[in-house]
């Protein structure tokens, strides 16, 4: 196995993009089918994937960074800012531009649908203090600016929230250990949750990164010391998992619980279990070249399929109304949504995400230089949530 590619990420990063996207379809046209139909958990896996893949490319550029200097967590902060920040800043020219056409179609869809309306300011807003916040990425941290736009972008606010933690949480894990410094930082991380909310601050969706810390670290803990004995690596799935069960950020009922502890599991198993011939057929189909070009435009589909989908879905309602089904305005929407939000990611992959992660290189090399640019260029950049 090539130790510097994890077969199975590839997959399961398009898997997590297309299960959002799919649950959020479900949402939007009346169709409901256990489980799918649930995108929250979708971003859970995200979140997961990330953790993992910051720790797991870590370990790999361990030898030629020194985590210890100021230059290296400049490359870290560098090299993830432009991994996000080109294309989410053209899907949010796009959002903000024809925010209040999305949310005609968005009160369309919800009044048809009997469910609760969006407020207006999510999809209006073009202020000059929403847009700052959101080009910072600070939008995240703030309750009434957490989710003030068409796109499903609070997410990005928390991937950046945990970008700027962790090379602390490095520094920390090699000082007192991985899995105490995941427990530390967990246990930090609830702290800070519970003195949000005693504060009155209640976030419409789990945008500040004490909400969701737990995944993160659980993905970490899944990434570390793959040469450990078993015994070791068992004890931290089991911490994982712990972690995955804590109750905060999002729902909470017995589904998410037991979809979590899963996903943690399931993921555990395909990165560390290869030697079971069932799993190691999975970790090589989700490594496949289909799964692998699913995976390289995630981030795209992620952030550009509310774009289509709300005007898609209100146009079928508004042309077929009653006559049509739940199924079949499901079938319909994704008949049109789903190809056209593959074609976009895939276009703007070519002409913003690849230019940007060579925008990124150019500038670490220009401004920080020496053994980070070559170590930037031994690893190949992924993007594991959204």
């Amino acid at each position: 196995m090539d130790i510097r590619r994890v077969e199975c990420l590839d997959g399961l990063r398009g898997v997590a993009a297309l299960w959002v996207l799919i649950g959020h379809m479900m949402i939007l046209t009346g169709f409901r089918l256990p489980l799918v139909s649930k995108p929250d958990l979708g971003v859970d896996l995200f979140i997961l994937l990330s953790g993992f893949l910051m720790m797991f490319q870590y370990r790999l550029r361990a030898g030629s960074e020194d985590w210890n200097a100021p230059a290296t967590w400049a490359s870290f902060w560098t090299r993830r800012f432009f991994r996000l920040a080109p294309l989410f800043y053209v899907t949010l020219a796009a959002a903000l531009i024809a925010g209040p056409m999305i949310y005609a179609d968005r009160v369309a869809i919800d009044t048809f649908l009997g469910q609760a309306l969006q407020p207006r300011e999510r999809y209006t807003d073009g202020s000059l203090t929403n847009i700052a916040l959101h080009l910072t990425f600070l939008f995240g941290l703030l309750p009434d600016y957490a989710f003030r736009t068409p796109l499903p972008d609070w997410s990005l606010g928390l991937e950046m929230q945990f970008y700027l933690l962790f090379p602390f949480l490095i520094l920390l894990g090699r000082r007192i250990g991985w899995v105490p410094s995941a427990l530390v930082a967990a246990v930090g991380g609830v702290v800070v949750a519970l003195i949000a909310g005693a504060a009155g601050l209640e976030f419409p969706m789990p945008s500040f990164l004490a909400l969701k810390l737990q995944l993160f670290l659980a993905g970490m803990l899944i990434a570390v010391d793959r040469d450990a004995s078993r015994a070791q690596l068992w004890a931290r799935l089991g911490v994982a998992m712990l972690l995955a069960a804590i109750p905060i950020g999002g729902e909470q009922d017995l589904l998410h619980f037991a979809i979590r502890e899963l996903l943690v599991f399931g993921f555990f198993a395909l990165v560390h279990l290869r030697s079971l011939g069932l799993i190691d057929w999975v970790s090589r189909l989700l490594g496949s070249r289909p799964f692998f070009w699913l995976g390289e435009l995630s981030y795209g589909t992620y952030l550009i399929h509310l774009l289509i989908l709300q005007p898609v879905a209100a146009a079928v309602i508004g042309q077929f109304g009653t006559g049509l089904g739940a199924a079949g305005r499901f079938a319909l929407t994704g008949a049109v949504v789903i190809p056209a939000t593959y074609v976009l990611a895939f276009i703007t992959y070519k002409l913003v995400e690849l230019p940007g992660q060579r925008l990124g290189k150019a500038v670490i090399k220009r401004v920080i230089g020496g053994n980070t640019t070559r170590a930037f260029q031994t690893v190949p950049e992924k993007l594991a949530a959204p």
